[in-house]
């Protein structure tokens, strides 16, 4: 392996919207196995500045003139029509600025929900400060202002919609019959059960009169336009983006996952009426003139990662770009190959750089209460480091958002000597993993990761360094 630079450190105060970045990583590469750390950062470090949503949309979008171009298909600007962005998500405010600077003139305003208290501000299109990971009263008046602007265009006009990472909970709107509290609770239920986004996400289009569609059907006869960024495993377009594209799913769909998994009893009487009504199904979207362009794909952040890898003279080797499951048997299973590479060199080889991504791995949680203690990520980290004792690995998980499981934290760092040091400091590793508490050891170790917002959000990475012969 090759010697390694520091990965550069962030710009202080740069906008979120700056290529996202790993705080204080000349500290975090200073302990336990150093040079296996610092190559784990140097690779996750490469595969967030490829998901930078700002130079992807550069590429992506183009003007000249009184002709739109988006990925290669041509709109004519009506001159008596407007151009429009809504949208909401962690990856929005990126998309919205760089639009504003290629669109000019010829944007006609919009408005769009970020996670926070509007601390930055565009010139034409509105930015409301709103609530994530769980919805609240901002989040629904940000849903009704994104709605009213989507029913107010016409068949002139061409609505570009950038609904990323986390648009669920920051533009959110309960149907009638189902309160706001019902509502939010019903986020906070899927969330900590364990199952998959995608089956989150089928349920909550179904409990909304916001996604599933409903954004798109308003803003027709309008062309729509989508611009988003991947952060489900598959790339499920409508597990994306679900307001501005059309549902493939059916609200039959939502009750059976709710029974599947022992919920359908726990989810108020409302939600149960809703579900089984007419208005719980996904307006009809055909004839509709629709779009959509995935900017960035957690395919391509892994793909910088193996490019990096080969500069580092490490062997790249990219388990899973579709990665899913509980988060501590994810960190486990990839632990164990990577030990077993280490004492064997089988079955990958010695000096091999481990990479992939995937959807949020999920967390189940044992107690109420204990939701925002931690985050996937930093669980899949502590189950790593329980597995990798001595061993001459390190092991990064993170977050492209930059908050894992809604904490301040991205996720974490852990090597095989990640153990001892939490003995000698009197940290139970193994209980904070059981408590859900895994926020409070790592904090304690100095091995959580922090990049602040990052203005991106595609999917969870993750490098895990397997030293070479010493």
């Amino acid at each position: 392996m090759a010697a390694v630079d520091p990965v550069p450190a962030p710009v202080p105060g740069a906008p979120a919207t700056a290529a996202p970045a790993i705080e204080g990583v000349e500290a975090l590469a200073d302990r336990g196995e150093r040079g296996a750390r610092a190559a784990a950062l140097r690779l996750v470090a490469a595969g967030l500045a490829a998901c930078d949503v700002v130079s992807a949309t550069g590429s992506t979008v183009a003007l000249d003139g009184d002709v739109l171009a988006v990925a290669g298909q041509r709109y004519e600007l009506d001159p008596g029509g407007r151009v429009l962005v809504v949208g909401a998500g962690k990856a929005s405010l990126a998309i919205a600025t760089e639009l504003e600077r290629i669109l000019g003139d010829r944007l006609d305003g919009g408005a769009i929900a970020i996670r926070g208290d509007q601390p930055q501000t565009l010139r034409g299109i509105e930015v409301m400060g709103s609530d994530h990971p769980l919805p609240t009263g901002r989040s629904i008046a940000a849903a009704r202002r994104l709605l009213s602007i989507a029913e107010s265009a016409g068949e002139r006009d061409i609505v570009i919609a950038c609904f990323t990472g986390g648009s669920s909970s920051l533009a959110s709107l309960p149907p009638e019959g189902v309160s706001a509290a019902e509502k939010r609770d019903l986020h906070e239920l899927l969330l900590s059960s364990g199952i998959s986004i995608v089956e989150v996400n089928t349920v909550r289009k179904h409990v909304s009169a916001f996604k599933g569609g409903r954004l798109a059907a308003a803003a027709a006869p309008a062309r729509l336009i989508n611009l988003t960024v991947s952060d489900v495993a598959g790339d499920h377009i409508d597990a994306i983006t679900d307001p501005s594209v059309a549902d493939t799913s059916r609200a039959g769909d939502a009750i059976a996952i709710l029974y599947g998994h022992g919920l359908w009893e726990r989810v108020p009487a409302s939600i149960r009426d809703h579900l089984q009504s007419a208005a719980a199904e996904s307006p009809d979207l055909s004839g509709t003139t629709i779009q959509t362009v995935l900017l960035v794909t957690g395919a391509t952040a892994c793909e910088a990662m193996a490019n990096e890898a080969l500069a580092l003279e490490l062997k790249p080797v990219v388990i899973s770009t579709t990665l899913e499951g509980e988060a501590r048997q994810v960190g486990r299973l990839l632990a164990n190959l990577a030990r077993e590479s280490g004492d064997r060199g089988s079955p990958f080889a010695r000096g091999t750089a481990m990479l992939g991504c995937g959807g949020e791995s999920t967390v189940t949680l044992a107690r109420e209460g204990s939701f925002g203690e931690g985050g996937p990520n930093q669980e899949a980290a502590i189950a790593a480091a329980l597995e990798l004792e001595g061993a001459p690995v390190a092991a990064v998980f993170i977050d492209t958002d930059g908050s894992d499981g809604g904490t301040l934290h991205a996720g974490a760092i852990v090597d095989g000597r990640t153990i001892e040091r939490a003995a000698a400091a009197g940290i139970d590793l193994r209980s904070a993993l059981l408590e859900h508490r895994s926020q409070v050891a790592l904090t304690a170790l100095e091995d959580a990761l922090v990049t602040g917002p990052t203005g991106t959000n595609v999917n969870d990475l993750f490098a895990i360094v397997v030293e070479g012969d010493r």
